[in-house]
């Protein structure tokens, strides 16, 4: 069976940056299980995906207009360090409002954070083997994800 829209993917990936470090891996747990054509893999990646069978190899850069965005700069902020409860720390994630902010620099008592997602701006190096690929249930359309074995369980 080919990956079309609304067919249950399951592959084995690792995604490096440009220098070649490890940002992430399905290697050592199970395969990541996705909803074809339902926003639930990022554009680049689920392109290429497309059409691909059972026990295709491939490697992908996806720029980052088809991955996480380019770097947004009105998206950095400066706030008072007294805004935050407690102690706070470069790399600590914040909810503010709908969006997720990163604390990137702290100088004195002012706070730098980014909602940009923490891997905008990056090429990001695919190297995936597709392990399965099945039609989608009725409940998993209904849903628009993947229920059971790599997937998500209710």
């Amino acid at each position: 069976m080919q990956i079309a829209k609304d067919s249950v993917v399951s592959i084995d990936y690792t995604l490096t940056d440009d220098a070649g470090k490890v940002l992430d891996s399905s290697s050592g747990g199970e395969p990541l299980a996705y909803l074809h054509g339902n926003g639930n893999l990022i554009p680049g990646l689920e392109a290429e995906l497309d059409g691909k069978t059972k026990g295709a190899k491939l490697e992908v850069k996806v720029l980052p207009k088809d991955g996480y965005g380019e770097l947004d700069p009105t998206l950095v902020h400066q706030v008072p360090k007294r805004q935050f409860d407690g102690d706070v720390a470069v790399g600590q994630r914040f909810h503010a409002g709908p969006s997720v902010v990163t604390v990137t620099r702290i100088l004195g008592d002012m706070v730098t954070v980014d909602g940009n997602h923490p891997l905008a701006g990056q090429n990001l190096n695919f190297k995936v083997e597709v392990k399965d690929v099945r039609a989608a249930t009725e409940e998993e359309l209904e849903h628009g994800h993947v229920h059971g074995a790599g997937g998500h369980h209710h």
